[in-house]
């Protein structure tokens, strides 16, 4: 797999990073909308490691791009970003956080609750079962077994999507199940959120107020330590803005502003 793609015209002052961890090309659409606007990045982490991912991306942004740079970041994608934008400060001059996980541990415990209680007793069921297998030693290759997972989490995350289309994404469960226990535990230890203290370019958080990752997870700590940050709430919006009836205008002409 090549570890990057481009959109648009060069000059590459802008990356959009996806999220999973492990889901590349999930961004797409984004890129191919903002291309219109300016060139566009769109790295593929590969790494098991966030040190890993980190390394790729720092690695993409100086060959390819031209720094410093403003970054995008979806979901996983958005905490990848904000520590890159720690340890390498003069590279970054913008930070946009899309749908950002909280970055307090005390904001996830209703996360699930929350999914689980927009979906029908069936779709309950499924998810309980999913997380079993997920879990259990004896099934080596749960790839298939995530993408469902994924897809009744998706339908959780939802407001009012457009209808699905026929482009799958694939998770890479590796990275996903490696990459994944590394960051939660970096919140979990509160070191994520202090290295925003390290972070000193302006950051834009924008989320869905119908996104089951409440938004207080990344308003109240970010607020707090990092000197220019703002959140934008979108309204009838779930975790995935470019997908929503009612927000996908709206998302786009904020993040066209943004990179104007």
């Amino acid at each position: 797999m090549t570890k990057h793609r481009k959109y648009g015209d060069p000059p590459f002052s802008v990356a959009v990073i996806h999220g999973g961890p492990g889901a590349p090309g999930e961004m797409a659409p984004v890129e191919k909308e903002l291309s219109r606007v300016c060139g566009i990045l769109e790295p593929l982490q590969t790494s098991e490691s966030i040190q890993g991912q980190m390394e790729e991306l720092m690695s993409i942004l100086v060959k390819y791009g031209k720094p410093p740079i403003t970054l995008i970041g979806y979901s996983w994608g958005a905490w990848l970003s904000f520590i890159l934008a720690a340890n390498y400060p003069s590279i970054v001059c913008k930070l946009i956080l899309v749908g950002s996980g909280p970055f307090e541990e005390k904001y996830t415990s209703k996360i699930m609750e929350t999914r689980l209680s927009r979906l029908n007793e069936k779709d309950k069921q499924k998810v309980y079962s999913l997380q079993e297998a997920l879990l259990s030693p004896s099934i080596e290759d749960k790839s298939l077994i995530l993408a469902q997972f994924g897809k009744l989490m998706s339908k959780a995350d939802s407001c009012d999507p457009f209808p699905t289309t026929n482009e799958e994404i694939e998770v890479q469960i590796d990275i996903y199940q490696s990459v994944w226990k590394e960051a939660s535990e970096l919140r979990r230890s509160e070191e994520l959120l202090k290295l925003g203290k390290q972070v000193q370019c302006p950051v834009i958080a924008i989320h869905g107020d119908y996104d089951p990752h409440p938004y207080e997870g990344v308003e109240k700590p970010l607020s707090k330590i990092i000197k220019e940050f703002r959140l934008i709430l979108l309204k009838d919006c779930g975790h995935i803005p470019w997908k929503e009836r009612s927000a996908k205008d709206r998302f786009y002409k904020i993040l066209k502003e943004e990179l104007s």
